[in-house]
């Protein structure tokens, strides 16, 4: 099939074809999935090391350095979105201006943020977080070093972006996978010789600036008119700054309700607190990849195919949720059925009893999040980053008195409660705006309603306690619906005949073996 964008931009639309997005995913999930294999078994011997309070620290820290890159003002992603149109539409010349202006502007704003960073760090080791006395003058100069580091962090951004508008996540990932496992290696080769934060993040920040050095190499050789057509204008400031405005918006409020739990539980509970409560948020959320390998790719996708192509939009919507739902819910039901279990194995009882439930609440609402990606990145990927900023601002006060009442009444556990709530109206939200964006989701968003609530009714049963058989069969007929539905309801015909192909050549295959042998 051939279209008025496809014969004006042959780049462009090469840039959302199935089989370049598919290979994508599998980068990106390589990407993501390989430090969380190191993470898994770098994290207790992290917490061994430092000791409780000084890993709640460390999460603390990385928490602020990740909310404060919203000092770009929303502009690596607006890089993304704007680079990605322009190759769509087959005006590349106007791509090196936008990039080195975008850059330039980025590194600036770093520098802002950084002596923003460390006016406020004084005040939120002494005051406001709950921090041992013995420990506050390193967790000072800790955030000290990591203030330095945010204009690096936050220009490596916008390198990214540029990298993955060109859809060039080979790259991405060739930095991402040793860059991801040296974040968790890094700290562990300084603990036979330190114990103090100051020297783990002094590693952590070399990281990032080697890193910086190989996105920005690799951004010239994806690109060489970068190098020969170094430029920068005014005259694209605005587009940048009218998508980044609002992205900034939802830059500041998305990862405060991020954050916003664990700030509070080590203000009005204690770091040990953090520690329980952070620990499994952690691991769960690493779940992220999975629907982060997909949209990743799909972004810069929806940004080059929403005006030329709506079609070729909704299908890659369809299958971006359809994909993440199959691949997604069986690992959530085996983290919800086996938390306690998982827990006490991986970092021992004490805790697996303060964080079994913190679990199983975090597992069900990063399932229910994982599936508002696809429809997040369709909005910001259409030039409507205004629609998830205004939801983010509603949102805020909602979270805020759930996060606090239901805190009190049920501690940690109530936190991950909260959380769990307001990601559901998230999610529900944010298909429909999908649906008004583009024509025919709206049936397809109502059909996918219904399967939530019934795969939700099946998670949250085994949420309840009950003896190991009793689990153990409720654990497999959820399974096998889910199993039954996927093949009937969710798969289309295509892709069951693609399924039959494979079960039948990998049939074959055992059968010629066995013969052989």
């Amino acid at each position: 099939m051939s279209t008025n964008a496809e014969n004006a931009a042959p780049r462009g639309s090469s840039l959302t074809s199935g089989t370049l997005l598919a290979r994508n995913a599998f980068f990106n999930f390589a990407g993501q999935g390989a430090p969380m294999l190191v993470a898994f078994f770098a994290i207790p011997l992290l917490i061994h090391g430092l000791g409780t309070d000084r890993f709640g620290i460390l999460t603390l820290a990385w928490m602020v350095i990740g909310y404060f890159s919203l000092f770009d003002l929303g502009l690596g992603r607006a890089l993304t979105q704007v680079v990605s149109e322009k190759l769509g539409a087959g005006q590349e010349g106007d791509v090196p201006a936008l990039v080195w202006t975008g850059l330039g502007m980025m590194a600036v704003l770093g520098m802002i943020g950084a002596v923003a960073i460390a006016m406020i760090s004084p005040w939120l080791v002494h005051s406001v977080l709950k921090i041992p006395l013995g420990l506050q003058a390193e967790t000072l100069n800790s955030f000290y070093l990591l203030a330095a580091s945010l204009p690096i962090v936050i220009s490596t951004a916008g390198l990214v972006g540029v990298l993955a508008s060109l859809q060039r996540f080979d790259i991405v990932n060739a930095i991402r996978i040793p860059m991801g496992a040296f974040s968790f290696l890094g700290p562990l080769l300084v603990l036979p010789f330190s114990h103090s934060l100051f020297f783990v993040i002094l590693v952590l920040v070399f990281g990032r600036v080697l890193a910086w050095i190989l996105h920005l190499f690799f951004c010239i050789r994806a690109m060489p008119r970068l190098r020969s057509e170094f430029s920068m204008q005014s005259s694209v400031v605005k587009p940048l700054f009218h998508f980044g405005g609002w992205m900034t918006v939802s830059n500041v409020i998305g990862p405060l309700m991020v954050y916003l739990d664990r700030f509070v539980i080590g203000a009005l509970v204690s770091v040990a607190a953090v520690a329980y409560y952070a620990t499994p948020y952690e691991l769960v959320t690493k779940l992220w990849i999975i629907p982060g390998a997909i949209v990743g790719v799909l972004f810069p996708a929806f940004a080059a195919s929403h005006v030329h192509d709506k079609a070729r939009a909704a299908l890659l919507f369809a299958r971006g949720t359809k994909y993440v739902f199959l691949v997604l819910f069986p690992v959530v039901v085996i983290l919800v059925a086996f938390a306690h279990e998982g827990l006490d194995l991986w970092l021992g009882a004490e805790f697996a009893q303060h964080s079994t439930p913190v679990l199983q609440w975090l597992a069900v609402g990063v399932f229910i999040n994982s599936m508002a990606h696809t429809p997040f990145a369709l909005v910001q990927g259409a030039g409507r980053p205004d629609l998830t900023a205004k939801l983010h601002l509603i949102e805020l006060p909602i979270y805020l008195f759930l996060l606090l009442w239901l805190l009190h009444l049920y501690g940690i556990v109530g936190a991950a409660m909260a959380w769990t709530l307001r990601v559901t109206l998230d999610t529900t939200l944010l298909f429909w705006m999908s649906s008004r964006l583009l024509e025919g989701l709206a049936i397809y968003s109502l059909r996918f309603a219904m399967l939530m609530i019934s795969t939700l009714l099946g998670l949250g049963a085994l949420v309840l306690p009950m003896q190991s058989g009793l689990k153990w069969l409720l654990f497999s007929m959820v399974l096998i619906a889910f199993a039954v539905a996927a093949w009937l309801l969710i798969l289309d015909q295509q892709e069951r005949t693609i399924l039959k192909s494979l079960f039948r050549k990998t049939f074959y295959l055992e059968h010629r073996h066995a013969n052989h042998q």
